[in-house]
């Protein structure tokens, strides 16, 4: 069993050759020391979290809202303020008497 496990994880696993600036590449042995993981997991978990990002946002489409006729914003609303909108489309506060 330990064989195969073994094999599997060695499949998944390749080598390969970066050119990676010397600043970033300092930064990544700096923290893989305060951290105590090697150097590679750190760098396949930040490649992991950058495709992640990705993927994510490429999976956030743009929301299309319609745009109707109309006159504009009524007077005297302010849509800046949440409380005057909330009057204008619901009436004063029994509250505030």
């Amino acid at each position: 069993m330990m064989l195969q496990l073994r094999t599997q994880a060695m499949e998944t696993l390749m080598r390969t050759t970066l050119s990676i600036d010397s600043q970033v590449l300092a930064e990544f042995k700096r923290r893989s020391a305060e951290t105590h993981q090697t150097l590679s997991r750190l760098i396949e978990d930040a490649l992991r979290e950058h495709l992640s990002r990705g993927r994510d946002a490429a999976a956030t489409k743009p929301v299309g809202f319609p745009i109707v006729g109309g006159r504009g914003v009524a007077p005297g609303v302010d849509l800046s303020s949440s409380c005057g909108l909330a009057e204008y489309l619901y009436g004063p506060d029994p509250g505030d008497g």
